[in-house]
C-alpha cells in the first residue's frame, strides 16, 4: 500500500468521479484509475461500486474512508504546523455551525484577528453538524446540543432562552400578551423544525413534561421556512430568542411556566486541540465570550 494509492482513494471517494479527482490532483485519469485497482487487488477488496460513470463507496470503501479523511486532515495539521508563521498568515479553517447568530459573531472576530486565513462554513442541525466534525469534514463546530463522547472537547459559550412564537392575529400571540403557558399550546396547529433541531428536542421535552401535546402540522429543516409558515398562519413555532428576527406579522412571547434553553457550545475533537489553527481559533471565541 502506497501513500499515492490512499490519496487516490481519498480523492475518488469525495468527488465520485475519477475526472473530478484526477483534475483535483493534477494527475491523468488513467494514472489514478490504476492507482485504485492496484489498491483493490492487493486487498482483494472492492472499495467503489462503478455504475454510470459515478464512483459510489461500498460498505468497506466507507470504512476506509473514515480512516483515510483522518489521515489527511492530520496530514494537513502537520503542513500547517510546518509552514505557517506564529502569526497565522496562511491557512483555512472549515466551521460547522446550526445557526449563524453565535457563528458569525465567532468567525468576524476571528477574522479581523487572522484577516488571511481563509474561512469556510457549513451549516445543519445539531446532529449534522457533529457527524461533519467526527468525519473530519469541519475542523470546529459551534452545536446546540450533542451527547457526551469522549473524543471531544466541550466549552458552553452561551445560553439563550427558546420562546414561542405566533401570527399577531392568533388568538394567543396577540401583540398586548406578555407571556404564554405551555398548556395553552395543547392541541394547537404547530410548525415544528426537523428531528436532529435542538430546538425541537428541548421544547418538546419541556411539553412532554407538561404532558402537553400540540398538533403537529408542519415539519420543516430551515428556521428561516418555519417563520414563513408561522407568519403564513399555519401555526406557533419554537426558536432560540437570540435568533428571532423582528417582523411586523409575528408576536414573540417567553414561556411562563418552564425555562427552556438552547445552548452555543464550541466543540472540536480531543485529538486535534493542539492544531496551531483550531487553538487560535477556541483563543479568540475565548476572549470574544469574555
Amino acid at each position: 500500500m502506497r501513500y499515492t494509492q490512499l490519496r487516490s482513494f481519498n480523492a475518488v471517494a469525495a468527488t465520485e468521479s475519477v475526472t473530478a479527482a484526477a483534475s483535483q490532483l493534477n494527475v491523468s485519469q488513467p494514472t489514478l484509475t490504476t492507482q485504485i485497482r492496484s489498491l483493490e487487488d492487493e486487498y482483494a477488496v472492492d472499495l467503489f461500486f462503478r455504475t454510470g460513470g459515478r464512483m459510489r463507496l461500498t460498505d468497506a470503501g466507507r470504512q476506509l474512508q473514515h480512516i483515510t479523511r483522518r489521515m489527511f486532515a492530520e496530514e494537513a495539521d502537520a503542513r500547517h504546523f510546518l509552514t505557517e508563521s506564529r502569526e497565522l498568515r496562511t491557512g483555512h479553517i472549515r466551521v460547522g455551525a446550526v445557526g449563524p447568530f453565535h457563528a458569525t459573531e465567532m468567525l468576524v472576530a476571528f477574522h479581523a484577528v487572522y484577516p488571511q486565513i481563509e474561512i469556510s462554513v457549513s451549516a445543519g442541525n445539531s446532529q449534522v453538524v457533529l457527524e461533519n466534525l467526527l468525519e473530519f469534514r469541519t475542523d470546529v463546530a459551534v452545536l446546540a446540543y450533542f451527547e457526551e463522547d469522549p473524543r471531544l472537547w466541550v466549552s458552553r459559550y452561551s445560553r439563550d432562552r427558546i420562546v414561542a412564537f405566533g401570527r399577531r392575529d392568533h388568538p394567543l400571540f396577540t401583540p398586548t400578551r406578555t407571556g404564554i403557558r405551555l398548556s395553552e399550546l395543547h392541541g394547537m396547529p404547530m410548525v415544528a423544525r426537523e428531528h436532529g433541531s435542538n430546538t425541537r428536542r428541548a421544547s418538546e421535552a419541556a411539553m412532554a413534561k407538561e404532558d402537553v401535546r400540540p398538533r403537529v402540522v408542519m415539519e420543516i429543516g430551515s428556521r428561516e421556512a418555519v417563520r414563513e409558515a408561522v407568519a403564513s398562519g399555519v401555526g406557533f413555532g419554537f426558536v432560540s430568542e437570540a435568533e428571532y428576527i423582528e417582523d411586523d406579522r409575528l408576536t414573540m412571547l417567553p414561556i411562563i411556566d418552564a425555562e427552556i434553553y438552547n445552548d452555543a457550545n464550541i466543540v472540536c475533537l480531543r485529538d486535534r486541540l493542539q492544531s496551531r489553527m483550531i487553538s487560535a481559533f477556541l483563543d479568540v471565541a475565548k476572549k470574544l465570550r469574555g
